[in-house]
């Protein structure tokens, strides 16, 4: 039987898009205090009388603060981004494997994400700006439908102010006001700078994204063992019991959701599996 959800109250909301929210969480039982997320990792997110939903650590507190971003598509995901400071959600977790962060060390390291995928990979980017020079250079490319579409604006504009990360932003639709690129992420890859033999490279966003993203990648000399994914589809229990998000031979709520591009890259060619 699953553990049951430890109580977290909502010390703040911001909203990111229409339809997409920013929680944060503070434990409000001593069973949270076990709770050791890392980057990549999701938690089972409860919305009490509704149900749970799967959503990926978007920030990690030292203080035992959990950050979820959360899109509203379904009626736990409206539930939750529905919830008000003060209010309790419960939280089940960690689960799932992690970013390659101590495999990246001594190493570039290029970030690609595709819309709400950023919110994993947020993490990622908060330790390698904490320990800065345990890594080579840094690259964070990001996509999205539309500026209003854009997530965490203020603090993409904040790591773009510093010398020592190379962020670049993009987007497929530009409205008046926007005067950044226009296009799809992959046609920033092209123009960063990075050692491609050696660089490893973190990818999240919708799969037809990062299918040719990896593509692209692999045009600039970065190997399938060092290009990273993280699949969230399907995924439900968490546990692998209910296999709605089986993959072939794996079971992404276990096996992943962060995965190996030579590992998990032959079964997404495989039409409906």
């Amino acid at each position: 039987m699953p553990e049951p959800p430890a109580a977290f109250h909502v010390v703040d909301k911001q909203r990111e898009t229409a339809d997409t929210w920013t929680l944060r969480l503070d434990p409000a039982d001593p069973a949270a205090d076990t709770m050791r997320f890392a980057p990549g990792q999701f938690a089972m997110l409860y919305a009490f009388g509704v149900g749970e939903a799967p959503i990926s650590i978007s920030a990690i507190g030292s203080d035992g603060a959990i950050t979820q971003t959360v899109r509203a598509t379904g009626a736990v995901t409206t539930a939750i981004c529905a919830a008000k400071r003060g209010d309790v959600l419960g939280l089940r977790g960690p689960f799932g494997t992690v970013w390659p962060l101590a495999e990246a060390e001594g190493h570039d390291v290029v970030i690609v994400a595709g819309g709400i995928g950023l919110a994993p990979l947020r993490p990622v980017v908060h330790e390698l700006l904490a320990h800065r020079e345990r890594y080579g250079s840094v690259s964070v490319l990001y996509g999205g439908r539309s500026p209003e579409n854009l997530l965490y604006v203020t603090e993409l504009e904040a790591w773009g102010g510093r010398f020592d990360v190379d962020v670049d932003v993009i987007v497929d639709i530009a409205n008046a006001d926007w005067r950044g690129r226009v296009g799809l992420v992959t046609r920033l890859i092209p123009r960063t700078t990075f050692d491609a033999e050696s660089a490893v490279a973190m990818v999240c966003g919708p799969e037809v994204m990062m299918r040719f993203t990896a593509l692209a990648l692999q045009e600039r000399g970065v190997s399938d063992d060092r290009i990273w994914l993280s699949l969230e589809r399907g995924m439900t229990c968490a546990t692998g019991h209910c296999g709605h998000c089986q993959l072939g031979p794996l079971f992404l709520c276990k096996d992943g959701p962060v995965l190996r591009r030579d590992v998990v890259g032959p079964l997404m060619r495989v039409a409906e599996l």
